[in-house]
């Protein structure tokens, strides 16, 4: 089983893709923690991508794809995948479901997690203060992310609606609610 989780930043996606990874033993793959941990060890594609991160820009679609690809790679063996953070673009959309085809594999649901964008500002705004990541701390940034998620990825769920993968559900109530949600849509459509 093959899933992408969809939402804005804030909405939740990291800890319901943990939630969802453990349950269905899948390989958990967020872009966002991929490029924090490269950050943290100052590799090259960690400096790059520091770069557009902390001035409020997605990180380029060659990078993060090369990314992508060698994290499945690396898991070759695994259940299934879940995406967290990516595809963030039609182009990506295209380009994964491609690199999927080529290994007999194919996404099966993609499902957004709805909240309204005041409760996430506060959640990501209280995030920065705990983890101290700067691209949290600042409101302005945080629009940008969320203008640029407008622009680009919210068109991907037109993407995945045309191929009848497309669900959303609410994100804002307790951690518990939104699971207990996730956990009956992926049960619907697992052996889709």
């Amino acid at each position: 089983m093959n899933i992408v989780l969809f939402g804005m930043p804030g909405s939740g996606k990291g800890t319901q893709a943990n939630f969802i990874k453990i349950k269905y033993n899948l390989t958990h793959i967020s872009t966002g923690d991929v490029f924090r941990e490269n950050i943290k060890k100052n590799t090259e594609l960690g400096k790059l991508a520091r770069s557009y991160i902390d001035s409020g820009k997605l990180v380029p679609d060659e990078l993060t794809i090369n990314l992508l690809e060698n994290k499945i790679e690396e898991n070759t063996n695994s259940k299934g995948y879940i995406f967290d953070g990516f595809p963030r673009t039609i182009e990506q959309g295209i380009h994964l479901d491609n690199f999927l085809f080529k290994k007999n594999l194919s996404i099966n649901l993609t499902i957004s997690l709805e909240v309204d964008e005041r409760i996430l500002i506060n959640r990501i705004l209280k995030r920065g203060v705990e983890s101290g990541r700067a691209d949290d701390q600042d409101k302005m940034k945080i629009r940008q992310r969320f203008d640029e998620y407008n622009q680009k990825t919210s068109i991907l769920k037109e993407y995945y609606k045309e191929q009848n993968k497309f669900f959303s559900i609410s994100g804002q109530d307790s951690i518990n609610q939104v699971k207990d949600r996730l956990t009956k849509l992926i049960d619907k459509h697992k052996n889709d």
